[in-house]
């Protein structure tokens, strides 16, 4: 679409694009091990809020699917996982309560390092209802903390959309 960021113009005084930088922000500092991920979830291409019209993404070369987990691939390599590799997300948050998506294929995609992301509403059950934004009550769709394994599933044991259960 012909908006003025596709075409690289900012309409600001510097003619740059221009972030502001809010003071004392430190999210879920509670949470800071290393083997901990944020987690967002996203929309494909072929989708419109939680109406999934194709399992095509061509902004992120997806093809047929939706059952997907995307991350830096350094964060991969630093967890002795590859690209293609099936993988299990665990929320890691500091009530204990934990939930759980089996059977994605970790996608090798530059995302910062730190970062997944994987479809919703596929990925919801990953965010609990308790887990929001104590200001606005919005949930943390953006800012899950999880962990990702090698999954004990094999490729042919997971079904096409992944599985879901709550751990206790």
């Amino acid at each position: 679409m012909p908006l003025p960021p596709t075409m690289r113009v900012w309409n600001t005084a510097s003619g740059k694009a221009e972030f502001i930088l809010f003071q004392g922000i430190t999210e879920d500092p509670e949470i800071a091990a290393p083997d901990v991920l944020k987690l967002t979830t996203i929309r494909s291409h072929d989708q419109y809020n939680t109406t999934i019209y194709g399992l095509d993404d061509r902004y992120r070369g997806v093809f047929g699917r939706r059952d997907v987990l995307f991350a830096n691939e350094e964060d991969l390599t630093a967890r002795m996982l590859a690209h293609g590799d099936i993988v299990d997300v665990e929320t890691a948050l500091p009530s204990g309560n934990c939930l759980r998506l089996t059977g994605l294929t970790a996608v090798a995609y530059d995302i910062a390092r730190g970062s997944v992301a994987a479809y919703y509403p596929e990925a919801n059950a990953l965010v609990p209802l308790i887990y929001h934004d104590q200001l606005s009550g919005t949930p943390s769709y953006k800012s899950v903390p999880v962990r990702i394994s090698r999954s004990l599933r094999t490729a042919d044991q997971v079904a096409p959309a992944g599985s879901q259960e709550q751990l206790s």
